[in-house]
């Protein structure tokens, strides 16, 4: 088995075939290809936490000698990210449990300036006209009615009572905070989504697309979601992170949310949560770079539903330059979703939230078999199955947190998968 990466002419629109294929990485800030897969050649597994490089390794493999065949095209002298073979993974949040890279039979690939081709990988009968045809195929699928009946009823059950959450969690982890124990703590609550017929997951992710077009949309074996940030891009010896911490609601009058964004801005318990996050992730990139900064003030990052604080890093990586797989392992879970210090926050986690975070919160992402790729904070996101949706928010604790803030913050970072599981 081997891949071959072909120059394609065709117009085909990777969103409609990612949406409906189960497979789909779309960054619209464009320094990402955005990418969808179709079928699926193999499986890599991934051991964590100290699996990234063998699972790199099995992956590049898949190149085989395509690049060196000798002829033009074989590889349209196409090259760079998101070339060659390329994966796509959604991994626990838990580092300790295993993932996979699913590398797809097909890759359709849009690049930052409208160039395209598609990536290949299987023992070589496949050709590219029968490849061509089967992207039309499943993008003719997602544009088109299929007649299967929609959801008309849901029913929406928190996994615990919210009051539960804010005095039985919240509250004594705010206490703990505040006696000294760690600096912060991300705390998750969950609720279920039940429909009465299959969500349609194409429709979910165009909503995502439609009010939220700035965020990066991901669709992984089920795992689907519209993240605002990045957790670490790899391109070439370029480096790339967007963390977000420090959180405030929006208000559809313009004075109020102008009011809200700069309370954000000023509030001293949000820049602190949101520098712990910064400093952490620095530090876990020095190692790996002869250069890396971050701007120094945060800029506010606005969605639909909420304001963040955000801030851009960029560094250069020293030769030879680790792969996404290895920067992801090093810098996951930031305290952006964990929280400081690591292991007292992870510890508590597992003490008190009361459910498996699965891959709420995890890396989402992909990569090729250079080590280039990227890969987003698995939050804004659901799990689903059939016609049911696991939806999860967490926050971000600290000592003079409120829990009864903390409980409507998780109410309007829901909104986002809420309202685009259930039709108005």
């Amino acid at each position: 088995m081997r891949s071959r990466t072909l120059r394609l002419d065709e117009d085909i629109d990777p969103f409609a075939v990612g949406s409906a294929s189960g497979l789909l990485w779309h960054h619209p800030d464009g320094t990402d290809p955005t990418l969808a897969g179709v079928g699926e050649a193999c499986r890599i597994p991934i051991e964590r936490p100290h699996g990234a490089e063998q699972a790199q390794r099995s992956l590049a493999l898949l190149a085989g000698d395509a690049n060196s065949a000798g002829s033009s095209n074989e590889t349209g002298g196409l090259d760079g990210p998101g070339t060659g073979p390329v994966a796509f993974t959604s991994l626990p949040f838990d580092r300790s449990k295993a993932g996979e890279l699913i590398v797809p039979e097909i890759v359709l690939a849009v690049g930052p300036h409208g160039r395209r081709w598609l990536t290949i990988t299987d023992d070589g009968t496949l050709t590219q006209s029968e490849a061509v045809d089967r992207l039309h195929t499943v993008a003719h699928e997602a544009s088109t009615n299929t007649g299967d009946p929609q959801p008309t009823r849901y029913e929406v059950v928190a996994q615990l009572p919210p009051e539960v959450w804010r005095d039985k969690i919240v509250g004594p982890a705010t206490e703990r905070l505040k006696a000294g124990e760690l600096d912060k703590l991300v705390l998750a609550r969950r609720v279920t989504v039940t429909a009465d017929h299959p969500i349609d997951v194409p429709l979910v992710l165009s909503r995502l697309r439609g009010r939220f077009p700035t965020a990066i949309l991901y669709s992984v074996d089920g795992y689907v979601g519209a993240s605002p940030e990045l957790l670490v891009g790899r391109y070439g010896d370029v480096v790339r992170a967007h963390p977000l911490a420090g959180t405030a609601p929006r208000s559809a009058d313009l004075a109020v949310d102008g009011r809200l964004a700069a309370e954000l801005f000023a509030s001293d318990k949000n820049r602190w949560e949101h520098r712990i996050t910064i400093e952490w992730l620095l530090n876990g990139l020095l190692p790996f770079c002869s250069y890396v900064d971050a701007e120094p003030e945060p800029s506010i990052v606005s969605l639909a539903n909420v304001h963040h604080l955000g801030t851009k890093v960029e560094g250069r990586l020293s030769s030879p330059a680790p792969s996404v797989l290895e920067l992801t392992a090093a810098l996951h879970p930031t305290p952006a979703v964990g929280g400081d210090p690591q292991s007292t926050a992870l510890a508590m986690i597992e003490e008190l939230e009361q459910m498996e975070r699965g891959r709420y919160a995890g890396p989402v992402g992909w990569v090729d078999g250079a080590g280039n790729g990227a890969m987003a904070v698995g939050i804004r996101s659901a799990e689903i199955d059939g016609n049911q949706a696991k939806v999860t928010a967490g926050n971000g604790i600290v000592a003079d947190s409120d829990p009864v803030s903390e409980l409507a913050e998780t109410r309007h970072k829901f909104q986002v998968m809420l309202g685009a599981l259930i039709q108005p």
